[in-house]
């Protein structure tokens, strides 16, 4: 602003020179709009509005005043000596409070001679004359005060840019009000849809654990924990062709758990379960992980074997001998007896998994009547 805009009211300035600062004033006023528009920060946008008003005004100080919950709060101050910022009073005892309740200017002349101001609160300050508009037309969110160390009387030019900056700013606290609460919705909803997507993840983690156990379920003997047939077949489906493609020995081994309706019949359901868990155990402890075993049903059990030689002799032999150990060892109202009976796979003239099993079970047929022709 130049000299002549900020003189006293005393000075005399021609009709032109008076013109001319108030247009000075509107073009100053224009770009502090333009920049309050573009601001998204209320500390910053109270820095610019008290600047303009001390430039428009020609103030020794400007405050900013917000209403708050029955206060008046001085939230900053540009000024040639400290006021109040940072203190708050009751909002019926400020002339702040009165601009912001009534909404409506107040121009003070002198601050001894007018009833809104209480003098003990300005007598040592270097106030002698203010004036206060609304930040707000019907329900004012604040006042702008503008202060000077002389007595002064604003012209009604001063008073009405003064008017139009404090609505500019209600506008600009408005918009940046809002770009607040977008900005906290698009955070929230941020929060929302991360923690939603957690959600998702766990559920999908739960969702694929479950149908891991499904399909676990589905291939695997709930009572012994073998591969059931399904499973089992699927299985020795690709060791076949994998044997076949290596040139390697294998066979498939039918097993059959003797006298297990003798021991549901006579000890009950539960020993008979017993039995099938046990000889289970000695199958897994007796062969190789590399082999595949499996319980299709009942009493009946079958194993995948490679690297052996065709009719499994020492396979036997170990099966026997752990069966055995667990008749003469263990504590039961039973006692475990297995057939075996085995089909070689030959990778020259293969036969597909369904043949060797069928061959193997014949071959156990056999034995079984071997056996009983051998009692009888």
């Amino acid at each position: 602003m130049t000299k002549e805009c900020n003189s006293s009211p005393h000075s005399k300035l021609s009709l032109d020179g008076a013109t001319e600062c108030y247009l000075r004033s509107m073009e100053r006023l224009l770009i502090v709009s333009q920049k309050l528009s573009q601001q998204r920060n209320l500390e910053k946008a109270i820095e610019i509005v008290q600047r303009a008003a001390r430039e428009i005004t020609g103030a020794d100080g400007a405050a900013f005043v917000l209403r708050d919950n029955g206060f008046c709060y001085y939230v900053d101050e540009d000024s040639i000596a400290p006021l109040w910022k940072g203190q708050r009073f009751p909002i019926h005892v400020s002339v702040s409070g009165w601009v912001i309740s009534n909404a409506q200017v107040a121009i003070v002349e002198d601050i001894t001679h007018d009833e809104r101001v209480n003098f003990h609160k300005y007598k040592n300050t270097f106030v002698k004359s203010m004036i206060e508009v609304p930040i707000g037309t019907e329900e004012p969110v604040g006042a702008i005060g503008c202060y000077w160390q002389e007595l002064h009387q604003p012209t009604a030019e001063k008073v009405k840019l003064l008017q139009f900056l404090a609505e500019t700013t209600a506008i600009a606290m408005e918009n940046i009000n809002q770009s607040s609460d977008l900005e906290r919705q698009l955070r929230d909803r941020t929060i929302a849809l991360e923690a939603a997507n957690i959600r998702l993840q766990q559920e999908i983690v739960e969702r694929k654990a479950a149908e891991a156990k499904v399909r676990r379920l589905s291939l695997t003997d709930e009572l012994t924990g073998l591969h059931n047939r399904r499973g089992f077949f699927i299985l020795a489906e690709q060791q076949l062709r994998l044997i076949q493609r290596s040139r390697t020995t294998a066979s498939i081994l039918f097993i059959a758990l003797e006298h297990l309706k003798y021991i549901n019949d006579s000890f009950g359901r539960e020993a008979g379960d017993d039995a099938i868990v046990a000889l289970a155990s000695i199958l897994k402890r007796s062969l190789r992980t590399s082999d595949t075993i499996g319980r299709l049903e009942g009493n009946k059990f079958i194993i995948l074997t490679q690297g052996n030689d065709p009719g499994c002799e020492v396979i036997q032999q170990r099966l026997n001998a752990a069966i055995h150990k667990f008749n003469q060892t263990q504590n039961q109202l039973f006692e475990l007896e297995i057939t075996i009976g085995v089909q070689a796979f030959e990778p020259s003239q293969p036969l597909s998994l369904d043949d060797l099993v069928t061959l193997a079970h014949m071959h156990m047929n056999q034995r079984q009547r071997a056996k009983q022709a051998y009692h009888h």
